[in-house]
């Protein structure tokens, strides 16, 4: 089952920001899956890996948009970036210990953060960027 499906209702109108935030989804579903079939930890550590990695390349690319076209909001925007991979690196140390498994919990709070900073946080920079050309 599906975790979180794409609609337009995640589109902040910017194609490549678009396409990484499918993929995040993507992404997060692949694990989803992977927890449900019971899937040893070496192949959820390596999706959780995955998902760390372009979690932190995807932020990058609109941090760079936001320091390219002085985005107002940046500052905050950065700071929810930062917080959530602090986070998630905490899962991902407490889990590679076998302190915590992946649970329902987990995947709840991946699904919530990632539905409400794009469809909130996102879509506050969608009408800016489009503005600077950015489409």
């Amino acid at each position: 089952m599906t975790l979180i499906k794409w609609d337009d209702s995640f589109s902040v109108k910017v194609a490549e920001i678009d396409k990484q935030h499918q993929k995040l989804i993507s992404m997060i579903n692949e694990l989803n899956d992977a927890m449900k079939q019971g899937k040893g930890n070496d192949v959820l550590g390596k999706i959780i890996n995955e998902l760390i990695n372009y979690t932190v390349f995807h932020f990058s690319t609109e941090e760079k948009y936001f320091d390219q076209f002085g985005y107002p909001g940046k500052a905050s925007h950065k700071n929810e970036h930062a917080a959530f991979v602090k986070k998630v690196s905490e899962f991902k140390d407490k889990f590679e210990k076998a302190e915590v498994g992946l649970s329902i919990e987990v995947m709840n709070f991946l699904k919530d953060w990632l539905k409400n900073h794009i469809k909130v946080t996102d879509m506050k920079y969608s009408q800016f960027f489009n503005e600077h050309g950015l489409k």
